[in-house]
Formats: C-alpha cells, sequence, structure tokens
C-alpha cells in the first residue's frame, strides 16, 4: 500500500523553516541541498515561492504581507528574483537578507549576468554571504526589456556555467549551494535537446 503523503504544512514543521528568532540564531543557515535530501529520505514533497522584488515602500509593505499570509503553509524556501539594473539587484540583496534576517526563512538569492561585470557579480556575491545566505540560482538572465538577445557586460559572462564556474572558482570566499536552471523542452535559443543536456551537465 502506498505511503500516504504527509500535509503540505508538515515539511514547514518538520525543517522549522519558519521558526522564531532565538532559534535561528543557533541553527544558521540551511543548504537546499539538505532539505531536498531530507525530504527524499521521508518520501516528503517539497515546494518554495518566489518573490519579485518591490519597487516602492507600498509594494514592499503588501510583500511581507503576502509572506505572512503564506507562513501556514511552511514553505521549504522562498527564492527572490534579480533586476538587471544596479538598484534592482540592491533590492533584491536587501529582499533576501531582509527574509533571512526578520521572517528566518531559508532564502534563494537570483543572480544573473544580466548588465554585469564580474567585478559587479563579485560584490553581489560578498553581500549575500556576508548577509549568512548560503543558496544562491546562478542564471544568465534574460535580455533587459525592449531588447530581443542577450548582450553580455564587456567585463561580464556570457553563459551561466561561467557565472557558475566563477563562483566555483574562489571557494575561499563563497561556500554557496548553486542551483542553475534546466529547461526539460530545451531552452528557447537551442532547440536542439542533445546540446541543452550538455549545457546542463556544464552547470552542474
Amino acid at each position: 500500500m502506498a505511503r500516504r503523503p504527509p500535509p503540505v504544512n508538515a515539511i514547514g514543521r518538520r525543517h522549522r523553516i519558519w521558526r522564531d528568532r532565538a532559534e535561528a540564531d543557533t541553527l544558521g543557515a540551511v543548504k537546499v541541498t539538505d532539505i531536498l535530501r531530507f525530504a527524499r529520505e521521508r518520501g516528503e514533497p517539497v515546494f518554495s515561492f518566489e518573490f519579485f522584488p518591490p519597487k516602492d515602500e507600498e509594494g514592499e509593505r503588501q510583500l511581507f504581507a503576502t509572506v505572512e499570509a503564506l507562513r501556514p503553509l511552511g514553505p521549504a524556501f522562498v527564492s527572490v528574483t534579480y533586476g538587471a539594473g544596479g538598484s534592482a539587484r540592491a533590492r533584491t540583496v536587501e529582499l533576501v537578507k531582509r527574509l533571512k534576517r526578520d521572517v528566518e526563512v531559508e532564502a534563494v538569492a537570483h543572480v544573473t549576468c544580466v548588465g554585469s561585470s564580474r567585478q559587479d557579480i563579485a560584490h553581489v556575491l560578498d553581500e549575500v554571504a556576508n548577509a549568512g545566505i548560503q543558496n544562491v540560482l546562478a542564471l544568465r538572465g534574460d535580455p533587459p526589456k525592449g531588447e530581443r538577445t542577450f548582450v553580455p557586460h564587456p567585463e561580464g559572462f556570457r553563459y551561466a556555467s561561467e557565472l557558475v564556474a566563477f563562483v566555483r572558482s574562489r571557494p575561499e570566499h563563497w561556500r554557496f549551494c548553486l542551483g542553475a536552471a534546466a529547461y526539460p523542452e530545451g531552452h528557447v535559443e537551442t532547440r536542439d535537446l542533445g546540446q541543452d543536456l550538455a549545457h546542463l551537465k556544464t552547470k552542474v
């Protein structure tokens, strides 16, 4: 007889993702890989929420009201998307830090190559690491609004695989749990599934 899956909010209780401040201060960060392994061993589902950085203070207020409303569902973690502009990048980093510090939820920071030099990205990674965030989703990113193709920064990266390699080349600075994007139906710019799979293997 198949094992009946636990209620959705059970993962939140067992992983203790939504925890009180005193407990969070003693437990520290949790890697997404550990969350997935823990759930796999118990045959439990895992789900998360993805948030977009708000554009103003009212949007920020609404976002955190939404976060509180979602709290009883007990997501395993949340992720925050990453804007191409400097101010948008700053909002992403600040939101990830606040989710980790104030809401006590494991947070995944998106980091993309769009409009960023290696130095820009290194600065963002330093800030994320200094905030105690261990989970990063490394992406190439979509072209900015109004542009049809991705154009890398002259001192940046062309592909997510280059960004992943950059992060891994500095283990003394960054020891992130790295995530990358996979495209089951193939990336829109690479219709050859075999080639797309090769790209994925390069990233992971």
